[in-house]
């Protein structure tokens, strides 16, 4: 996989949250979800190719599954990360016209 076909795959979805629109509401942070290979430089890089913005900072969290019930049967939800993204003062993304 070549540089440019990897940042694409680092961003797997934005993560869409009561504490992430309240983080997004009172900074410039946004939140996705990252594949759990992703480091912050890949992060940062991605988030500059595919948006067209400014990174500022990149701080990741290692989400662990959270144990639930399937039916009758115990399960487990899988592991996931996240990165919170800061833009520099200025900037924003927009999600509704990120895929015109």
């Amino acid at each position: 996989m070549s540089g440019k076909e990897r940042l694409m795959s680092v961003l797997l979805a934005p993560h869409v949250s009561e504490k992430a629109a309240f983080v997004s509401e009172r900074s410039n942070h946004f939140v996705f979800r990252v594949r759990p290979d992703a480091t912050k430089p890949e992060i940062k890089a991605a988030v500059e190719l595919m948006f067209e913005v400014k990174v500022d900072s990149v701080q990741v969290v290692n989400a662990p599954g959270k144990a639930k019930r399937f039916g009758n049967r115990p399960g487990r939800r899988s592991d996931f990360k996240k990165a919170y993204v800061r833009l520099v003062a200025g900037q924003t993304i927009d999600f509704a016209g990120a895929g015109n």
